[in-house]
């Protein structure tokens, strides 16, 4: 933000909806650029676009002055969810909105995607509980609906924070980038059993599982952190 007199500038993510996907369809090929890691090094498979002057003026017209749209594209990692449009085209499609009218485009897209993360942790905790934040209230209980829902966001957080922890000390790439659903269904809900053999419990996971070996990967990982004393 901008003080003394100066304009308060802002980034913010957009939604890439038809008319976004249309605009990119209109794009030359030699307008996209690549885009670049937030140390000044080129991002591999990587590039970045403005499409401001591509959208339609009545939608363009109704927006702040000096508003403009920047699209990154970028190939799909694994476990990524995406559109129809992103499966024909082959790319990933981001986008954001900023006022910022100095630097180069790899700089702002660069520096929008620095505080992406923290839009990524609150997109992850929706997805693990928060999106059903908070209870309805109950009327005649207005102290119960506040335990209930201090309850909630409490096992929220350990929820969130717990599968933090796991994919920074324990999972292996092709689940470290899943999104929680994903990640649900690929580790979390794995159909296994828990036996015993010689005094010590071992999980049997099924061989057909697709990612089977992962998981073991991942327990392996988990059963090497030292533990505190």
């Amino acid at each position: 933000m901008g003080g003394g007199g100066r304009s308060v500038q802002y980034r913010v993510g957009f939604a890439v909806t038809e008319t976004i996907r249309e605009a990119i369809t209109r794009v030359p090929k030699r307008a996209w650029t690549p885009a670049m890691d937030t140390d000044g090094d080129v991002r591999e498979h990587a590039d970045i676009v403005e499409i401001t002057g591509l959208l339609p003026k009545e939608m363009t017209e109704k927006w702040p002055t000096g508003m403009r749209v920047i699209v990154r594209r970028e190939h799909p990692h694994p476990g990524a969810q995406l559109s129809l449009f992103e499966h024909a085209d082959g790319w990933r499609y981001q986008a954001f909105a900023t006022n910022t009218t100095t630097g180069q485009l790899a700089f702002l897209e660069a520096r929008h995607r620095a505080h992406a993360r923290v839009e990524d942790s609150i997109r992850h905790a929706k997805d693990t509980g928060l999106g059903r934040f908070p209870s309805p209230a109950s009327g005649r209980y207005p102290h119960r609906e506040y335990g209930i829902n201090t309850t909630w966001l409490l096992a929220v957080a350990i929820a969130a924070d717990l599968t933090a922890w796991l994919r920074l000390l324990a999972l292996p790439e092709t689940l470290k980038t899943c999104e929680p659903k994903a990640l649900r269904y690929r580790f979390l809900h794995i159909p296994a059993r828990l036996t015993r053999s010689g005094r010590r419990r071992h999980p049997r996971l099924p061989e057909t599982w697709p990612w089977t070996q992962a998981a073991i990967a991942a327990f392996t990982a988990v059963m090497a952190i030292p533990l505190l004393t």
